[in-house]
């Protein structure tokens, strides 16, 4: 049964609890692309879909708005999967279950996708209103925004009349964001050579890590649990001789990895007597360490019995736990003009054990450009020191702040009016595909808004239904002001 049905804005999270019976996981958004396509030929409205499954809607103006300029509204379709790691949710077609307390809403177990369902929520509801003031709206649906702002990359808008751009992907009520990083991803890969081993077999773990945004809250210094596992590793080698049999840990690049899981394999007798000690040593000095950052860290050993396995060799396992140990990782720079904001960081979002290589995948960013440059090589160095090569795929460009833009006078007006003070005007180390939208548009004047977010891209992302509400009435009457 839907929860959300007497909520105002009754239309939009109408719209919303719609998206969350559709499964529309990163790579997944066929289905909701088919689903707009459908709702806006129900409408009459002008559609276009493409190769990509992104969707443009266009509504055309209400009475007295036909000499408006035109305005584009934007949102992502994509989500990040996450759960906790007792549910059984299958993203690929099981819808979310969504739960209420007071205005907050989140799912069980799962991340919500408010980020961005929200947005495309509201751009539905604009499109299916009659009674809602408005110039010419050009709605934009993007897909596969968040493994690397693809859809951006890859839509067509040069059909569309409108040089001013609403982003509606941003997660903190009172906030207008002008500017963001852009970025790279880097994909390196570490050849694994083998050996049968025989010895007591452990299963460490790194969990209980707080994870996040690894744009959002890259500055908030939150474990990362590969890198940590690197560490782990490091220090058991230092008194045990193992071998690795797997490492996986982490499934984004722009997800700060929460757990990491190893299996290793130990000469049986004094050696394996003495793992669970140094591990439980290990877990109170790194949780001393992290105490305000990380606070439920555990790192933990779970014996699985003598057994015969295949394990990487001496030399992989040398490597393994060495180019984790010093891959770069978190904030690399500050920003000297703006402060408090992050310039260049790093994050080594995943790490896959495959058949004969050990991939590492990690989302770089940057306000400035030859900055994701060099850490790019940065991470190629790294990876070649240990034997590994490395591609790059997903760039995406920066968004500048540009100081006149009659689009922000506008809405900061508008807002001093609802809420009777001036909104936070700030950039962000976060890629938006903003950055996008201006390389494609020239003189493109933007700005992102939306509603009160938290935890996005973990199980306990939440949205505020009471911030919701405020954000649609305050984006209603900007479009009402648009004469």
């Amino acid at each position: 049964m839907r929860i959300l049905d007497q909520i105002e804005p009754k239309n939009v999270l109408g719209f919303f609890e719609e998206i969350c019976e559709i499964p529309h996981g990163s790579k997944n958004e066929k289905a909701l692309s088919d689903h707009l396509v459908a709702f806006a030929k129900q409408r009459k409205l002008e559609v276009i879909q493409d190769a990509s499954n992104n969707v443009i809607i266009i509504k055309e103006a209400t009475k007295g708005y036909e000499n408006a300029e035109p305005i584009m509204l934007q949102g992502h379709m994509d989500m990040v999967c996450e759960k906790v790691k007792e549910s059984n949710h299958d993203f690929t077609k099981d819808p979310l279950r969504l739960k209420l307390n007071g205005s907050i809403l989140t799912a069980d177990g799962t991340t919500l996708g408010a980020d961005n369902g929200i947005a495309v929520a509201m751009e539905m509801a604009l499109l299916d209103s009659s009674d809602i003031e408005h110039p010419r709206l050009e709605c934009i649906f993007t897909t596969d925004e968040e493994t690397g702002l693809f859809g951006a990359e890859a839509i067509d808008i040069s059909m569309l009349k409108s040089r001013k751009l609403i982003n509606l992907d941003s997660e903190e009520e009172g906030i207008f964001t002008v500017s963001c990083a852009g970025g790279i991803t880097a994909q390196s890969s570490l050849p694994l050579s083998y050996e049968t081993r025989s010895g007591e077999v452990f299963e460490l773990k790194v969990s209980g890590l707080q994870g996040g945004h690894s744009g959002g809250e890259i500055n908030k210094e939150r474990l990362n649990a590969n890198i940590l596992m690197g560490r782990v590793l490091y220090e058991l080698a230092k008194e045990v001789s193992f071998r690795i049999v797997t490492i996986n840990g982490g499934n984004a690049d722009n997800v700060i990895t929460k757990e990491c899981a190893a299996t290793i394999v130990v000469p049986c007798g004094a050696q394996a007597k003495k793992v669970l000690s140094i591990i439980e040593r290990i877990h109170s000095t790194v949780a001393h360490e992290c105490k305000v950052t990380d606070p439920a860290v555990e790192i933990t050993a779970q014996p699985q019995g003598k057994q015969e396995v295949r394990a990487f060799d001496k030399d992989t396992t040398f490597r393994v736990y060495s180019i984790l140990l010093i891959y770069p990782q978190g904030i690399y720079a500050m920003s000297m003009e703006i402060p408090g904001l992050v310039e260049s960081s790093l994050n080594l979002g995943v790490l896959k054990t495959e058949e004969g290589s050990l991939r590492l995948t990690a989302g770089i960013r940057s306000a400035v450009d030859s900055r994701i440059y060099f850490l790019a090589d940065k991470v190629a160095g790294t990876a070649a020191s240990f034997g590994g090569t490395t591609t790059f795929d997903g760039y995406y460009p920066g968004w500048e702040y540009k100081a006149e833009s009659p689009l922000k006078d506008l809405m900061i007006s508008v807002f001093k009016k609802q809420y009777g003070k001036e909104p936070v005007i700030e950039a962000i180390h976060a890629g938006l595909e903003c950055g996008m939208f201006t390389q494609k548009v020239e003189n493109l004047d933007c700005i992102s808004i939306g509603p009160d977010l938290r935890d996005v891209h973990t199980p306990d992302e939440s949205m505020d239904l009471d911030s919701v509400k405020r954000v649609w009435d305050f984006l209603l009457e900007v479009l009402k002001e648009c004469k």
